[in-house]
């Protein structure tokens, strides 16, 4: 019998189980990516069925956006009021909910764009809260060593499932309208409600610290499903730190880190966003086919998939925060390199080639912002400080299309607006180099009554990164 689950967790081998519960993470992030590209293939057929135009379907997509934003920096903070159980389950069912309802708005009905948008904003809502509790889910059944790399894993859910779940929705509606894309994504959101209710135990991290009734039983639990060894009493915790607050993240002490994480994620998601909003037009006005469009796009996700993979294995030997920052760099010099080759007459194996390696150093930069979020925040405020910088992020993702859109209208060409967007990345990057992240910083809390047995579990997570 061990004292303090969190010590065991952190320095024993991950079994197979916490294996598993990661994988589960990286299919639950894979959803925002699956929503992301479904509604872009489901858009024309929305927009032939209803007779509306690209404006009116702007207004559907922003409600989407705005709900995942409000859904990442509100119900953040009930992950870590809860539990990151609770909120994940109610997160899929407000998605599926949400999904499932759009299919059943007819154009004839009553202010039935409004229903559209409000349904994708119920949606947007789940999406947001379940990727602030995905996210310290990843972090906190992981141990020291390869807690970066669960988290960097989790992170490629995006753009690895969300590509393949695209190519589906593209099958479906060969022989489909719009709608079995929502149905499709509906029923795969009710398989991940089942599998986390079943394989998914509530954070032993989360339970400890806030230790509500029947907290040392359900340790317990699950210690055992995971197949780590049980505790025989719950570590002691101070009244105080029971009762600290999830706004902690915007008091002395941590709001610098709030402002700098939400700052750098805002930043570079502009780029990012760019190009995975503006690719497929920029090479149809190539005067390519929208399929070999839709392909060079694939490479860019491919590229993101890659990246986020091979930077979650460089978290363990290197400083998250260095890798982070040097993708940030590269990723301003393949978005500019794009702008320079994206000009007549192009080579689709060239501009497919450089958005490969223009995905993988974009989103292993929001793979490696992830996993500083992982870091940065403590237990208690972990979830509503990711977020934070989530949902803040996404004003990113609406303002980088927008922005291209204006400079485009104002004659400027595509190597100008590249370079342009591109230092979104660069800006993010130099935003980073004021973060300071302390080696004990992701599970240092007073949680017992001195102060040395904090500082050295802070000193066995610094040696297993």
């Amino acid at each position: 019998m061990h004292s303090d689950p969190r010590d065991i967790l952190l320095k024993s081998p991950m079994t197979w189980m916490q294996v598993i519960i990661i994988g589960i993470t990286i299919g639950l992030n894979g959803l925002d990516g699956f929503d992301v590209l479904s509604i872009s293939y489901a858009s024309p057929g929305i927009m032939q069925e209803w007779g509306i135009d690209r404006g009116v379907l702007g207004l559907v997509l922003v409600a989407e956006l705005v709900g995942m934003a409000f859904g990442s920096i509100f119900l953040g903070g009930v992950a870590d009021k809860i539990g990151r159980r609770p909120l994940m389950l109610g997160c899929l069912v407000l998605m599926a909910v949400g999904m499932m309802m759009v299919t059943t708005i007819d154009k004839t009905t009553a202010n039935g764009l409004a229903m559209l948008s409000a349904w994708r904003v119920v949606t947007g809502l789940g999406i947001g809260g379940m990727l602030a509790a995905v996210n310290a889910v990843a972090a906190e059944f992981a141990n020291a060593k390869n807690k970066h790399l669960s988290v960097s894993l989790m992170s490629i859910g995006y753009p690895a499932v969300g590509a393949i779940g695209g190519v589906v929705a593209s099958w479906l509606l060969q022989s489909h309208d719009w709608r079995a894309v929502f149905y499709f994504g509906c029923a795969t959101t009710v398989v991940f409600i089942t599998i986390v209710f079943f394989l998914i135990p509530e954070s032993v991290h989360w339970l400890a610290r806030k230790q509500p009734a029947g907290a040392l039983e359900k340790i317990n639990r699950a210690m055992k499903l995971i197949g780590q060894p049980t505790v025989a009493a719950l570590p002691a915790v101070s009244e105080e730190t029971r009762k600290r607050s999830v706004t902690d993240i915007f008091r002395p002490g941590l709001i610098a880190t709030t402002i700098i994480c939400a700052a750098a994620y805002f930043l570079h998601i502009t780029t990012f966003y760019y190009i995975l909003k503006w690719v497929p037009v920029i090479v149809v006005q190539l005067g390519f086919q929208a399929a070999t469009a839709g392909s060079v796009l694939t490479w860019y996700m491919a590229g993101g998939a890659t990246g986020g993979v091979v930077l979650g294995f460089l978290t363990i030997r290197y400083s998250v925060k260095i890798l982070t920052m040097a993708v940030l760099a590269l990723s301003t010099v393949l978005v500019m390199i794009f702008g320079q080759i994206a000009q007549p007459p192009a080579d689709i194996g060239s501009l497919g080639l450089v958005c490969f390696f223009a995905g993988f150093f974009t989103n292993a930069g929001i793979v490696g912002l992830y996993a500083i979020f992982a870091h940065a925040y403590p237990t208690h405020v972990r979830a509503t400080g990711t977020g934070f910088a989530i949902g803040v992020g996404r004003g990113g993702s609406v303002l980088a299309p927008a922005v291209a859109g204006f400079l485009f209208q104002g004659g400027y060409g595509v190597p100008s607006i590249s370079i342009v967007m591109a230092l979104g990345s660069l800006l993010g990057a130099g935003v980073l180099t004021f973060l300071k992240l302390r080696p004990d910083a992701p599970e240092t809390e007073p949680t017992q009554t001195s102060a040395a047995p904090a500082r050295n579990l802070g000193s066995a997570v610094a040696q297993g990164r």
